[in-house]
């Protein structure tokens, strides 16, 4: 072999091994992750959408990170969590509509989670806030591979008592009920900051969710939160719901100047989210012994269509913000990306793409980080008494009734967001496409919600 030759195949494997050391490198810079959720925020709620509430703190995400701009989540909060933590269609698991009352209803055990697989990556995990995939302790985050928790099993709660709406305990840390002072939005965002300063292993990477009660009802603001909106609000209900996510923004806030202090921040992804759709009034007299007054005017989904348990997309397309300092590029992304997504996505930035046969959303990480295409996305998402499916550029719902047949609708979301014209019978053909795709979905849920869909 000439001296030519030799060098050339001495430098090709100098080659390889510094390009699977950088690999290495890469594949070995797990990130930690918190998830911000909040609680019925619409897609008007926040201030990088035009809206008159102030929420610099979020748009501050938005304004440095990867906004996701078709982003689709349940019609109900029970559900979106469901989804969230197992990587499928809640429906799937039976869980079409809030858990509540007194409801023996549980997310099952028995199906990989979220926090789980993490365990399996080395990550301590944390969930601080609203849980409601269980109203019991033993049906708590616990048992399902959080290693702390800390807020409330319901939900909804009294923000000051912290009691559930029939009165029943819901406010508890590690699986045993307390009563303690303050506000639900500034003791989620204390028990963050301190589980981050005291009481994480700071030798593991770590999932904390950090969910919020704001800004769902009852709305109970201290005066310095709605000052700001004496003039730009004249709905004293509506201003009500400005001040408590001004508040919550607030906290945000908070929780990102203490990853700052911790020198966390550079390693840490930033997830926010609402799990719906605002919801668009409150009658308050058959909850909390009629004590808190009506909201005439809660959330702003414009220019979306509807509210909160619909499956039009005022109640499933919601404000999502990717935010990792100096490893995001900040840019709108376009694809349409499901809850179910976001377990497959955290995963992969743990090291581990060896899912569980269980999960049906899509590894979204090359997509938020590279701005890739995701190439054939199907998003099925079931409620109350409408199930949808989106194929961009179309969406086709069903709404099901008793003793009627179900009604369709097709909507081309691309040119109508606002969901204003059914093609239904100007596309046939595409509707008979969408109609078996939905059907075909509706098929593998749970057969106890799957009632005769024309009864």
């Amino acid at each position: 072999m000439n001296t030519k030759k030799q060098f050339l195949i001495v430098l090709l494997i100098s080659f390889s091994i510094s390009y699977s050391q950088k690999n290495q490198m890469s594949s070995s810079e797990k990130p930690n992750i918190i998830l911000i959720i909040a609680d019925d925020a619409g897609w008007n709620d926040v201030g990088y959408h035009g809206s008159v509430i102030k929420t610099p703190n979020i748009d501050f995400l938005a304004k440095n990170g990867v906004e996701l701009d078709r982003f689709y989540a349940n019609p109900t909060c029970s559900p979106s969590r469901a989804s969230l933590f197992t990587g499928r269609p809640a429906s799937r698991m039976g869980i079409v509509a809030p858990i509540s009352d007194k409801s023996q209803f549980k997310l099952p055990d028995s199906i990989p989670t979220l926090p789980k697989l993490l365990h399996k990556n080395n990550y301590q995990t944390a969930l601080v806030g609203k849980w409601h995939l269980g109203l019991q302790q033993s049906s708590g985050p616990t048992a399902y591979g959080f290693d702390y928790s800390y807020g409330f099993l319901h939900g909804q709660i009294d923000q000051y008592t912290h009691l559930y709406k029939n009165g029943d305990k819901s406010w508890y840390r590690n699986g045993e009920f307390i009563e303690e002072q303050g506000h639900a939005t500034d003791l989620i965002t204390n028990e963050a900051i301190k589980w981050l300063s005291e009481k994480r292993d700071s030798k593991k990477n770590f999932f904390l969710e950090v969910a919020y009660s704001a800004p769902h009802f009852p709305l109970q603001e201290e005066q310095k939160w709605k000052d700001p909106y004496i003039n730009s609000i004249k709905d004293s209900s509506r201003r009500d719901f400005a001040a408590a996510m001004s508040h919550m923004d607030n906290s945000i806030g908070i929780l990102l100047e203490k990853l700052k202090q911790q020198k966390l921040d550079e390693n840490t992804l930033v997830i926010f989210m609402s799990d719906n759709g605002a919801m668009e009034n409150w009658d308050s007299k058959n909850e909390y012994n009629g004590i808190h007054p009506s909201n005439t005017t809660l959330g702003d989904n414009t220019p979306l269509r509807d509210w909160k348990t619909s499956n039009y997309e005022g109640a499933i397309r919601v404000p999502c913000i990717f935010y990792w300092k100096d490893h995001l590029e900040k840019y709108k992304n376009e694809n349409y990306i499901s809850v179910i997504d976001l377990l497959p996505g955290i995963l992969s930035l743990a090291g581990d793409n060896n899912l569980p046969k269980s999960i049906e959303g899509k590894n979204i990480w090359p997509v938020i980080s590279e701005n890739k295409t995701i190439a054939d996305q199907e998003i099925y998402v079931r409620g109350h008494l409408q199930e949808s499916l989106i194929r961009k550029p179309w969406k086709i719902i069903r709404t099901r009734h008793a003793d009627t047949p179900a009604d369709l609708e097709l909507y081309n979301i691309e040119k109508d967001p606002e969901e204003k014209k059914n093609l239904i019978q100007e596309e046939k053909s595409v509707a008979k496409k969408m109609e078996i795709a939905l059907e075909n979905q509706f098929k593998k849920d749970a057969k106890k919600v799957n009632y005769d869909k024309n009864k």
